[in-house]
């Protein structure tokens, strides 16, 4: 382990900016980055970067973010170890070369193929609340694509920025990778350069600014937002098991999660046992409260303290579970809420903190309207029910991601995309989707010299030409004027032979199935007696 002695936060001088872009630039343009080894060698020193310094980004969290260590070391640190291993284990597959599918016999001749391609010189600006996950997981990406990065961690978390900068001063290319430290004139700095692509995690409202600024030089961007998530406890959930699980997904990081639930509807049959099993919960995971806990994390800083408080200061709700708060050590306790509607001051915003709006509802219908009138396109989606009425809810209410009878299980699984819809963001990473999404999909294709007679239907003059290269290239639509499917002979050969599945592989299946039961009846009429396995 290297000394968790953490350096005070320095600002990148912004006249360095220009060069420090334009080196890695030239180091993607060298090819540098591009070969699996490179890569790989690259991942795999990252990894032993992060496992030297974790003892010092234990410290920074809890100096950013009153991160318990646990978390640390559960969301943040062995996260992007484990990330490391697993796309080390699968790059070489990943970056393959793919046959592009669905060809015609004389397109196939041409070899239609799928190069993927890094991108370039990726922008990565991070976020406060998971300062080593938000900030190192694109980063893993954009290194396993094969580009080169430039990171701009979030100056709310100053510690841990300053550890993952020695970190890549010391175990990253210096020509390929680097960090840029400051506010918002560095990172105005940065989006002034010309990007490849730019990777944003963070709020609606910057990351507006960002897509802005990337569309006057057309840069692609990913943007990772947040929304105000609904949460749907309808009269046939289990109250005990919503209100554990729901609880978790508010107590982890004190709230701070883009994904975490920003309001709950339950019907109204089922608050009164939903709100004892909160109380039963919370006494469960705190006995002695959660101020004296080294389990529940702290507000980052006095502004987003003031902020959350202001929402409670101006609601209209009835508080029914916790409300202490301490702005000394920007504490603020699980607080549950029962509001009167939508429109309460908790629900407008986004709370990013560790307060649970309750809205009893008399129906799944009112709850639907409701989600869909608040925001109708949330980062996450969260229901407890029957299937039907969860499936319902997955119909009608559109999210970036969904957890039926969990809070945010599915942004928990690391090898899970994961990514917003509408305006809670765009494009999405984490497993196999990291590399995707610093990667171009280029098409190729290569015509050899003796298709030339073949193909030179397409030159002028075109005198004559029409009727031919239709009628190697025109299709016959399978349907009618009214759009419905026309049932032609070659239809029903194949449904006769494919005893009525839908595929080659559901009718090799169907075949060998009847005829294992031929067999087993021949062998029954020759020994008087059925197979046990036909029994």
């Amino acid at each position: 382990m290297e000394s968790s002695k953490i350096s005070p936060f320095e600002a990148t001088p912004i006249d360095s900016i220009p060069a420090t872009v334009n080196l890695c630039k030239a180091s993607f343009r060298a090819q540098t980055t591009k070969p699996l080894s490179y890569r790989l060698a690259q991942l795999r020193t990252l990894y032993w970067g992060i496992d030297d310094y974790a003892d010092a980004l234990v410290e920074s969290c809890k100096l950013d973010i009153g991160k318990p260590v646990f978390e640390s070391f559960i969301t943040e640190i062995d996260w992007c170890k484990n990330d490391i291993i697993f796309v080390a284990k699968n790059l070489e597959k990943w970056m393959k070369d793919e046959a592009a599918p669905d060809m015609a016999f004389t397109n196939s001749l041409l070899k239609p193929t799928i190069r993927k391609e890094p991108l370039g010189t990726i922008l990565v600006i991070g976020a406060y609340n998971f300062p080593i996950q938000l900030q190192l997981g694109p980063v893993i990406g954009a290194i396993a694509a094969g580009c080169s990065v430039v990171l701009k961690p979030s100056e709310v978390s100053p510690a841990t920025a300053m550890v993952i900068k020695k970190i890549f001063e010391e175990y990253l290319d210096p020509n390929s990778f680097a960090v840029v430290n400051g506010g918002v004139p560095e990172t105005t700095a940065l989006l002034n350069e010309k990007w490849d692509k730019i990777f944003y995690t963070g709020s609606a409202q910057v990351g507006t600014i960002i897509a802005k600024k990337a569309a006057e030089t057309l840069t692609p961007v990913t943007l990772e937002l947040g929304g105000l998530n609904p949460a749907f406890i309808t009269k046939n959930a289990d109250p005990r098991l919503a209100a554990r699980r729901l609880l978790w997904g508010k107590l982890l990081n004190a709230g701070q999660v883009c994904m975490s639930e920003n309001y709950v509807m339950v019907e109204k049959e089922i608050l009164p046992a939903f709100i004892e099993q909160l109380k039963i919960a919370l006494k469960e995971f705190f006995p002695n409260g959660q101020k004296s806990s080294e389990d529940f994390a702290r507000i980052v800083n006095k502004r987003h303290f003031q902020r959350i408080k202001k929402m409670l200061d101006e609601t209209s709700g009835e508080i029914l579970i916790g409300g202490e708060m301490d702005e000394s050590q920007n504490f603020i306790e699980l607080t549950v809420v029962q509001v009167q509607d939508e429109n309460d001051s908790t629900v407008v915003d986004e709370i990013f903190g560790p307060i649970m709006p309750l809205l009893a509802v008399d129906n799944i219908e009112t709850a639907i309207r409701t989600a869909n009138k608040v925001h109708s396109t949330p980062l996450g989606l969260y229901a407890f029910g029957s299937k039907a009425e969860t499936n319902k809810i997955l119909n009608e209410v559109t999210s970036g991601g969904a957890s039926i009878n969990d809070a945010y299980y599915h942004g928990s699984i690391p090898t899970l995309a994961f990514g917003g819809v509408g305006n809670s963001g765009q494009g999405a990473y984490r497993g196999k989707a990291s590399f995707d999404t610093f990667t171009h999909r280029r098409s190729v294709t290569t015509t050899p010299g003796w298709m030339e007679s073949m193909i030179s239907v397409r030159y002028p003059p075109y005198a004559g030409k029409l009727a031919k290269i239709r009628r190697l290239t025109q299709q016959k639509p399978n349907f009618d004027r009214q759009g419905k499917e026309i049932k032609g002979v070659w239809y029903w050969l194949s449904f006769v032979f494919g005893l009525g599945a839908n595929s080659l592989k559901g009718a090799i299946t169907r075949l060998v199935v009847v005829a294992l039961v031929a067999v087993g009846f021949k062998k029954a009429q020759g020994n008087g007696s059925l197979p046990p396995w036909l029994r």
